[in-house]
Order: C-alpha cells, then structure tokens, then sequence
C-alpha cells in the first residue's frame, strides 16, 4: 500500500503562503496518520494583483503543470484562487481538465485542482450557502470573487476587501488581525466564514480562534486545497487544528 505521497504545487512567483501552510497542515497530519508527504512547486511570473498580471500569470499555469508532471508528483494544486475567478465563472473546471491532459500527455498523469475550485467545493461539503468572505484584494477584483461564489450557487453576506495590491505585501499581513476584522462583520445568520479568500494571505494561525469566537465553521483557500489534495489521494481528509472542514466532521 502506497505511504509517501508527492504534493506538486502550481504558484504565483510572489507567493509565499501556499508553500508554507500546505506543508504546516500535511506535516501536521503526519503526527497522527502514516502517511508521509514531500512538496514541490513550479512558479509563474506575477507580482501586482490586477486582472492584467493574472491573465498573464494564468498563461504559464500550461508550462508549470508539464514541469510538475516530470516530477511524477501524485496531484497538483494551482495555488491562486483570484487569478482562475478573474477568467470568468466557472473557470476552475476548464483549468483543472486543460491542465490535467498536459500531464497525461507527459505521461505523468495526475489530477489538477484549483484553490478556487476546492474554495466552493469545501463550502458544499459543509452545507454553507449563506457566507462572510474576507478577501486581501482591492475592491474590483474582490467583487469579482463574490460574483464567483455566489454564480457557484452560494449567498455572499458580507465581505472585506483589505485592498492591499502588492502580492508581496499580501503575505505579509498578519493573520492576528483577522478576527478583529471577523467581528466587525454581519456573520449572525451565515453558515460559515471563508477567512481568507486567498492562499497569499496567511490565516492558518486564526481559524481555531475565529471558529471560537463565532461558532462558525471557518474555511480559507488553502484548507480547502488541502482537503481537496487528500480526497484527490483517497487519504482521510484530517488534520488537526485545520478547522472544521479538516476536523474528520466531513
């Protein structure tokens, strides 16, 4: 029975958060379950958050899934929930299967799916339809992300653009500011809370304490990718203190 598993990670070059949280909740596993993980990555060229630079970005996505097929990773995620919404709704499908024919025909086939993709699908399989989104994005490029979400079926309640543009800054954002942003919100009548909309906005350090403070299920970008990798392997989608969607509750 196979026990080591290779995570392959398509990302924007200025991202700094999917590569240290994925590997944080996996290795968190690893505690608890036998199976081992190791992490590679392929990067794409992307430094402002504008429709323009995403575009852009996206067009490499091809390029990274053949470099990470060479590899004979076991599955991959494409680390950037905005630069898929930006293409247009339903986008994360159309990715995930251009994306997975290339590594079939490198002859390293293995499924592709998308932060975005995870993001609603994570929100189905906890039963959300009404939700708070926190997105670090400006205020165009955070509406788009809300028209996705609720095209995918969901009521976007509430959200916060944090408006920071640099990719670079995002990651630096303090993950403790998040639940004083949280409290700030109209999150009384929702499902659940999408922390971060973003795997560049770190957030894994307040999901415990948002989840507290509200009593909401608290998903974010890169949880959902996590428990959609671990279903994509057939490997129990646990992790300790990952939040409700990673709690074995699913």
């Amino acid at each position: 029975m196979k026990n080591s598993y290779r995570i392959g990670q398509i990302v924007p070059s200025s991202n700094t958060t999917m590569e240290t949280e994925i590997p944080a909740m996996l290795n968190a596993r690893q505690l608890i379950r036998p199976e081992r993980f190791t992490f590679h990555s392929s990067r794409m060229r992307m430094m402002t958050v504008s429709k323009e630079e995403l575009a852009a970005m996206d067009g490499e996505s091809d390029r990274c899934a053949l470099e990470l097929s060479d590899a004979r990773v076991d599955v991959l995620g494409y680390a950037c929930l905005v630069a898929i919404m930006s293409m247009g709704h339903g986008y994360h499908r159309v990715s995930s299967e251009r994306l997975t024919k290339h590594t079939q025909a490198n002859g390293g086939e293995a499924p592709v799916l998308t932060s975005a993709g995870a993001l609603v699908d994570a929100l189905k399989v906890i039963g959300a339809k009404r939700v708070v989104v926190v997105t670090p994005y400006m205020k165009p490029l955070t509406k788009m992300v809300v028209d996705y979400i609720e095209n995918e079926g969901y009521e976007v309640v509430d959200s916060r653009a944090l408006e920071i543009a640099d990719n670079l800054e995002v990651g630096l954002h303090d993950p403790s500011k998040l639940p004083g942003i949280v409290s700030e919100m109209d999150y009384s009548d929702v499902d659940a809370i999408v922390l971060s909309a973003c795997v560049q906005m770190p957030s894994l350090p307040a999901v415990s304490k948002v989840e507290a403070m509200t009593g909401k299920p608290v998903v974010t970008a890169a949880i959902a990718t996590t428990y959609a990798m671990l279903k994509e392997l057939e490997l129990e989608p646990i992790v300790p203190g990952a939040g409700a969607l990673l709690s074995g509750a699913y």
